[in-house]
């Protein structure tokens, strides 16, 4: 059946446009929404244009927040000394959810990725790179998916800093290979971090 309607195909081809979402999905969930009464439907699109009002990026660590710094960063009670890097906010909220990490993140933005024409400047390394030099960071942790975009952003990051006095960790690989955090349970992904390993013996496995 057609539906000759041009705010529904648009509302179709909005939510087909999210990733996992196909155009079949899509269609079921703008009819879901139909059935809604017109408060619940405004409601829905309320709470999206009020997150892209009032949502943004931590200057310091890139992760999401409603102020210039991330609840995070400004948590006088987590470590100043480490940062663990992680390619998106989702890994922090899974890394947080284990409650074995309590220092700082920096969140990449992607990984490294030449397949898809991704490279250094199109994600937050240089930045990464200024904040270890300029706050006196001790320990890296580079806590990437388990993939070989991943492994090469490591190395890349670890080649950056290697004449700095800093030690660079990687997370343990009770982590499948290819796996990505998000879908980590929370045991296995914090002891990973707990029995993290220096990148350098990663360099010789």
């Amino acid at each position: 059946m057609q539906i000759s309607s041009s705010s529904f195909h648009n509302a179709v081809d909005q939510l087909s446009s999210l990733p996992g979402i196909g155009k079949k999905t899509a269609l079921r969930l703008v009819l879901h929404l139909l059935n809604k009464n017109g408060k619940e439907i405004h409601d829905f699109g309320a709470a999206f244009t009020d997150l892209a009002e009032h949502i943004n990026y931590c200057k310091n660590c890139f992760y999401i927040s409603e102020t210039e710094t991330c609840s995070i960063c400004s948590n006088e009670n987590r470590s100043e000394n480490i940062i663990c890097v992680v390619e998106t906010a989702l890994d922090v909220i899974a890394i947080e959810n284990t409650n074995q990490y309590k220092g700082k993140y920096h969140v990449l933005g992607g990984i490294i990725s030449p397949m898809e024409g991704i490279g250094p400047s199109d994600i937050k390394v240089n930045e990464l790179i200024e904040r270890v030099k300029s706050q006196g960071t001790e320990e890296l942790i580079m806590a990437l998916s388990t993939t070989m975009e991943g492994d090469a952003t490591n190395f890349y990051i670890y080649k950056k800093l290697k004449d700095l006095n800093i030690k660079v960790s990687t997370i343990a690989r009770g982590i499948g290979i290819g796996d990505e955090l998000e879908y980590t349970d929370e045991l296995t992904l914090g002891r990973s971090i707990l029995n993290r390993i220096p990148f350098e013996n990663t360099l010789t496995l």
